[in-house]
This record gives structure tokens, sequence and C-alpha cells, in this order.
């Protein structure tokens, strides 16, 4: 599973990944021109963090 998402969704993820899979999940921060490309999963804004399991 992966989220990728913005400062303001950032507690939404983490509590959305651990209710679906049971574990902690490892938040990294996303290198500076994948910011560019990548969107939050729950708005329009440019991701910051990627929350996965691996």
């Amino acid at each position: 599973m992966k989220i990728n998402c913005c400062q303001t969704h950032i507690e939404h993820a983490l509590d959305m990944f651990v209710a679906e899979q049971n574990t902690f999940p490892i938040l990294t921060e996303l290198s500076d021109e994948k910011k560019l490309s990548t969107k939050c999963d729950y708005c329009d804004v440019a991701a910051i963090y990627l929350v996965a399991n691996k």
C-alpha cells in the first residue's frame, strides 16, 4: 500500500494506513523532482510524503 500525501493530510494518511494494514508505515519525504509531479491522494496539492510499507 502506498499513499502520497501533502502536509495537510499526513495524519489522515497515517491513520488510514494503520487501519487497513494493521502495521506501522514507513514515512518518507519525496525527492524534489517527485514533489513536482506527484499530487496528494486526498486533494490536488503537491504531495510531500509517501506513506508505504516498503
